[in-house]
C-alpha cells in the first residue's frame, strides 16, 4: 500500500499561523523600540519563528498526512505540539513583551482558582497524553476530522499551560520554587513515559489502523513499539534538557539579587 506524503494546507492553519507571527512580530518591534535588545532579543524573535515553524511541521507538512498512518509518526507529531512548541513559544516572550497583558493574566491565574494552579498543569497534561491513547478515542482520531482538530487543541492547550508554569517570564504567586519544578517535571515525565513503555512492550495491537505485510519497512506492531519508545525518550530528553536550563535561570537570578542587594546596601 502507499504512503500518502502529500502537505496539508489547511486555510484556517495557515491563517492563524501567519496571525500568530504578525501579532507577535507587531509586539515585538514595539517592546524593542521601548526597552532595547533586552527587552525584546533577536534570540526570543527567532525562538517565535521555530514555534511558528513547529506547529507548521506538526500541522500542514507532510508529517500530518504520516501520522494518519503511522503510529510513530502520531506520536511525533503529538510531542512537537505538546512539548516542543509551547516551549519555544513561551522562551520567546520577555516581560517587556508581555508587558501590556500582565494584569490580565494575573487576573486570569486569581480567578482559575485551583485550575490555575501547576498541579492542574500535571493533570491537564498527563490526562491528555493518556486520554487520547486510549483505542476508542486514538481511532476516532483517525477516523473523524473534527476529533483529530479536538485532539490537537487538547495537546497544544495542555503543554502550553504545563510550559507556562515551568518558563513564564512573568512572576505568579503559583510560581514553581525550590525543588518545585523537579517535583513537578518529574512526575509528569515519569507518568508519560510510562505510557511510552507500556505503547513499546505492549504484545497486542491496540490500535484499528493496522495494514497488512509492512509499510517502510514496519508492521503495525512494530509500529506502534516504535511509537512508545518514542515517548518514552523523548520524556527523559526533555525533562533533562528543561531541568539543565532551569538550574541555570535559577543561579542567574540569585545573582541578580545578590546584586541589587548589594547596590541598595551600597545605598
Amino acid at each position: 500500500m502507499a504512503v500518502d506524503v502529500s502537505w496539508t494546507l489547511s486555510p484556517v492553519v495557515l491563517l492563524s499561523l501567519a496571525a500568530y507571527a504578525v501579532v507577535y512580530g507587531v509586539r515585538w518591534r514595539r517592546a524593542r523600540a521601548e526597552g532595547g535588545p533586552r527587552a525584546a532579543g533577536v534570540g526570543r524573535a527567532l525562538l517565535w519563528a521555530a514555534g511558528i515553524a513547529t506547529l507548521a511541521a506538526a500541522l500542514v507538512s507532510p508529517l500530518d498526512r504520516l501520522g494518519e498512518q503511522f503510529a510513530t509518526f502520531h506520536m511525533v507529531q503529538h510531542l512537537l505540539l505538546a512539548d516542543l512548541a509551547p516551549i519555544l513559544l513561551t522562551l520567546a516572550l520577555t516581560k517587556w513583551i508581555l508587558r501590556p497583558a500582565t494584569k490580565r493574566i494575573h487576573r486570569i491565574e486569581r480567578a482559575a482558582g485551583p485550575f490555575g494552579h501547576p498541579a492542574f498543569g500535571v493533570v491537564a497534561y498527563v490526562g491528555v497524553m493518556w486520554l487520547w491513547h486510549v483505542p476508542a478515542l486514538y481511532d476516532a482520531a483517525l477516523e473523524h476530522a473534527a476529533v483529530h482538530t479536538l485532539e490537537h487543541l487538547s495537546f497544544a492547550a495542555a503543554g502550553l499551560l504545563y510550559w507556562w508554569h515551568l518558563l513564564s517570564p512573568i512572576r505568579s504567586r503559583l510560581r514553581l520554587a525550590g525543588m518545585g519544578p523537579i517535583l513537578y517535571m518529574a512526575s509528569t515525565k515519569i507518568l508519560v513515559g510510562f505510557l511510552g513503555v507500556l505503547l513499546a512492550f505492549s504484545p497486542e495491537l491496540l490500535y484499528a489502523y493496522a495494514w497488512e505485510g509492512t509499510r517502510w519497512g514496519l508492521t503495525p506492531i512494530d509500529d506502534q513499539h516504535v511509537a512508545g519508545l518514542v515517548m518514552a525518550l523523548e520524556q527523559s530528553i526533555v525533562m533533562g534538557i528543561a531541568l539543565a536550563y532551569l538550574f541555570m535561570r535559577m543561579l542567574s537570578e540569585s545573582e541578580a539579587e545578590d546584586q541589587r542587594a548589594e547596590r541598595y546596601g551600597a545605598a
